[in-house]
C-alpha cells in the first residue's frame, strides 16, 4: 500500500487505524488531528472534510477505489500463469484472497464493529468492495482453461470459495487462531484440492 503522502491522505489513514482500534465514537477529531500531524483540536481536520463521518466516508470510498483497481489488475495478471497447473494457480488465488484480506482488516474491524450505524456506507462497502471481490473470482473460475466445458453457477461457486477464505480469516482475527487450529499452508492446499473438484473428468471405463 501506498504511504500517505498528503495532509488529506494522512487523515484517511490515521482515521481508519483509529476507528479500527478504539471504535468510531470512542475517537475524537482531536485524536485523528494528532495522529496525522496536525495540532489537536485546531481544526486542521476541518479544512479538508466537514465531519468525522465524511472521513470514514472517504476511507470507504478510497478503499473502493483502489479494489476496483485491484480487481482488475490481478484478472489481467493471473493470464501470464495459465501455463503453470491449475492446483498451483488454485493456491495462488486463495493466497490473494488472504492476502486481501488482511489489507482491509482495519476496514473490516470498522465494518464489524461501527457501520450498523451507517447503513449506506454498508451499501457501498457491499457493492464497491465485496460483490466486486466475489465477481472476480466468479470471474476468474470461468476464464481457466480446465474448467471451460464445465457447466457451473460461477457466482454461486465463487461464493463458497471466496466465504471460505473470509471465514478463516475471520476466525483467525475474531479468535486468535484459525479454527481447529489448521495452519495457513494446509488450508490453502486444502481450498485448491477443492477447487480441483470442479475439473471435469472423463467417465471412468466400463470393466
Amino acid at each position: 500500500m501506498t504511504k500517505p503522502t498528503s495532509t488529506r491522505e494522512r487523515i484517511v489513514a490515521e482515521s481508519l487505524r483509529l476507528f479500527a482500534d478504539r471504535g468510531y465514537a470512542a475517537t475524537s477529531v482531536a485524536e485523528i488531528e494528532a495522529a496525522a500531524g496536525l495540532s489537536p483540536g485546531a481544526g486542521g481536520l476541518y479544512r479538508h472534510f466537514r465531519s468525522k463521518e465524511e472521513v470514514l466516508a472517504s476511507a470507504i470510498r478510497e478503499h473502493i477505489e483502489r479494489t476496483g483497481k485491484q480487481v482488475t489488475e490481478v484478472l489481467e495478471h493471473a493470464k501470464q500463469y495459465e501455463d503453470r497447473p491449475l492446483e498451483v494457480r488454485l493456491r495462488m488465488t486463495c493466497q490473494a484472497g488472504l492476502a486481501k484480506m488482511r489489507e482491509e482488516q482495519d476496514l473490516i474491524r470498522v465494518l464489524f464493529r461501527d457501520l450498523d450505524q451507517f447503513p449506506h456506507l454498508v451499501a457501498e462497502m457491499r457493492e464497491g468492495i465485496v460483490n466486486p471481490l466475489y465477481d472476480g473470482i466468479a470471474q476468474w473460475l470461468s476464464e481457466q482453461p480446465e474448467l471451460a466445458d464445465a457447466d457451473e453457477d460461477w457466482p454461486a461457486i465463487a461464493s463458497v470459495l471466496g466465504g471460505a477464505v473470509v471465514n478463516y480469516w475471520l476466525a483467525n482475527e475474531s479468535m486468535y487462531e484459525p479454527p481447529t487450529r489448521i495452519d495457513e499452508k494446509r488450508f490453502v492446499a486444502s481450498w485448491a484440492r477443492l477447487g480441483m473438484g470442479l475439473v471435469k473428468r472423463a467417465p471412468a471405463a466400463s470393466s
